[in-house]
C-alpha cells in the first residue's frame, strides 16, 4: 500500500502528478457507471452521508497528522493569518463573485467550499529545485491547516444559506441551523477532549510499563493503541459530520510505524470520492459556466491573499518564483470533492457546480505552473545569481543558477 501511495505521489513523464492522473481516471469511470446504471438519487441513498463523512474524517485526520510543528513555529504568524483571515478572504471573495454573477444565496456555500488547498495534491507537485524550502513549507502547512477551517466555516454558512431562504430543511444535510453548528462545535470539543484523555492514559500507562511515547523510545503498543483510537474516532465521527475533533486528534495522536498505511489510505479515499463525483455528476445536472467562473474566482482569490499576505507579513520579502508557487498554489482535491458530496443532499445542483470548478482551479494551476518554470529558466539563465540566503524557515537557501 504505501509503495503504491509513493508511485501515485509521484509524477508521470508528462510532468503530471500521478494522484491528478489518478483523480481524472476514477472521475470518469465514475461517470461511466452512473451512465450506466443511471442512479437516482444517488445524494439522498441510505449510507451516503455516512460514506461522505467518513472519507471526509480520513482526508482531514490525514491533512494533519504530518504537520511538523517546527514549520509551523518558524511561520507561525504567516501560518495563523493564511488559514483565519486568509481563508475566510478568499471564501468572501468568492462568494461575492457568485452572489453577484448568479443572484443565489446558497453560493454562499459554494464560496468555501473550493477556498481550502488540496494538501494531497500540493504533496504530490512540490518538487521545484528553483522555489525554496521556505516557500515549499509554509504552501504544505497552509494546505494542512486550512482543511479543517473551510470545513467548519462550510457548516456555518450552509445555516446562513439557508436562513436566507436556500436549500431545503429535513433532508439528512450536514447543518440545520446557527445553534446547530454552535451545538456541534461544543460536542466536537468534547469528544475531542475525550479521545486526548484516552491517549494521555495510554501515555501513562504505557510509560510505567517501558513503552515510552517519547521519539526514540516508542514501542509497538503504542502505535496499536493510537491505531485503535483514530480507527473508532473516525467511525463515531462520521456519522456526524464531527470533523473538528479528527483535524484535532491528528495533530496530537501520531500513528507511528501505521503512518505509511494512513497515507494508502488518504490517497485510496481521494480517488474514491472522485469516483462518486463523477456518479453524482453523471446522475444530475452539470452546470458548466457557473463552475467556470467558481474555478476562476478561487484561484484568483488565492494570487489576491499571497500578495497580501506577502507584502504584511512575511520578512524578508519573497522572490518572485517564491511568490508565483504561492500564488499559483490553489489546488483542490479531496475536501472539496467531499465538501461537495456532503452538501448535495442540502443544496441539489452543489456537485453539478463545484465538479466543474475543481477541474477549472487544477487546470489553472498546471498551466500558470508550467508556463512560468519554463520563462523562469530563461531568466535564471541570463540574470547573475542572488548573493542573499534566506533562513526564515529555518533552512538556509539559494537560487541555483539556470
Amino acid at each position: 500500500m504505501a509503495l503504491g501511495l509513493s508511485r501515485l505521489r509521484g509524477r508521470t513523464s508528462a510532468g503530471l502528478p500521478r494522484v491528478v492522473v489518478g483523480a481524472c481516471v476514477a472521475l470518469a469511470g465514475g461517470a461511466i457507471l452512473g451512465l450506466l446504471t443511471h442512479p437516482e438519487n444517488l445524494s439522498h441513498a441510505a449510507g451516503y452521508q455516512y460514506a461522505a463523512g467518513l472519507l471526509l474524517a480520513i482526508g482531514l485526520y490525514g491533512s494533519t497528522h504530518d504537520i511538523d510543528f517546527a514549520e509551523v513555529k518558524r511561520s507561525l504568524k504567516v501560518v495563523l493569518v493564511a488559514v483565519t483571515v486568509g481563508v475566510l478572504v478568499k471564501a468572501s471573495l468568492i462568494a461575492t463573485v457568485m452572489v453577484l454573477a448568479f443572484d443565489r444565496p446558497e453560493y454562499l456555500v459554494l464560496g468555501i467550499a473550493v477556498a481550502q488547498i488540496d494538501p494531497l495534491s500540493v504533496a504530490a507537485t512540490q518538487k521545484s529545485d528553483r522555489v525554496s524550502p521556505r516557500a515549499k513549507a509554509i504552501l504544505s502547512v497552509w494546505a494542512a491547516f486550512d482543511d479543517p477551517m473551510t470545513v467548519l466555516l462550510t457548516l456555518y454558512f450552509s445555516a446562513l444559506a439557508v436562513r436566507y431562504g436556500a436549500g431545503s430543511a429535513g433532508d439528512g444535510s450536514v447543518v440545520t441551523d446557527t445553534a446547530t453548528v454552535f451545538g456541534d462545535l461544543l460536542l466536537n470539543l468534547g469528544l475531542f477532549a475525550l479521545v486526548a484523555a484516552l491517549w494521555w492514559a495510554a501515555a501513562a500507562w504505557l510509560g510505567r510499563r517501558g513503552h515510552g511515547l517519547r521519539p526514540g523510545t516508542r514501542r509497538p503498543a503504542a502505535d496499536v493503541v493510537a491505531l485503535a483510537l483514530v480507527v473508532a474516532l473516525i467511525l463515531f465521527a462520521a456519522q456526524d459530520m464531527m470533523v473538528l475533533a479528527v483535524a484535532l486528534t491528528g495533530l496530537f495522536v501520531r500513528l507511528g510505524r501505521f503512518g505509511a498505511g494512513l497515507e494508502a489510505a488518504v490517497a485510496l479515499a481521494f480517488l474514491a470520492a472522485s469516483a462518486v463525483l463523477g456518479a453524482v455528476l453523471a446522475s444530475g445536472e452539470v452546470f458548466l459556466r457557473e463552475g467556470l467562473v467558481l474555478g476562476a474566482s478561487a484561484f484568483a482569490a488565492q494570487l489576491l491573499v499571497t500578495l497580501l499576505i506577502s507584502r504584511l507579513l512575511v520578512r524578508p520579502r519573497l522572490t518572485w518564483p517564491d511568490l508565483a508557487h504561492l500564488g499559483f498554489g490553489q489546488q483542490n482535491g479531496i475536501t472539496a470533492i467531499l465538501l461537495a458530496l456532503a452538501l448535495e443532499p442540502r443544496f441539489p445542483g452543489t456537485v453539478g457546480v463545484v465538479g466543474p470548478a475543481i477541474v477549472t482551479v487544477n487546470l489553472l494551476h498546471h498551466t500558470f505552473q508550467w508556463a512560468r518554470v519554463d520563462r523562469w529558466r530563461r531568466d535564471y539563465s541570463a540574470a547573475p545569481e542572488p548573493q542573499h540566503t534566506s533562513t526564515a524557515m529555518g533552512q538556509e537557501w539559494k537560487p541555483e543558477p539556470g
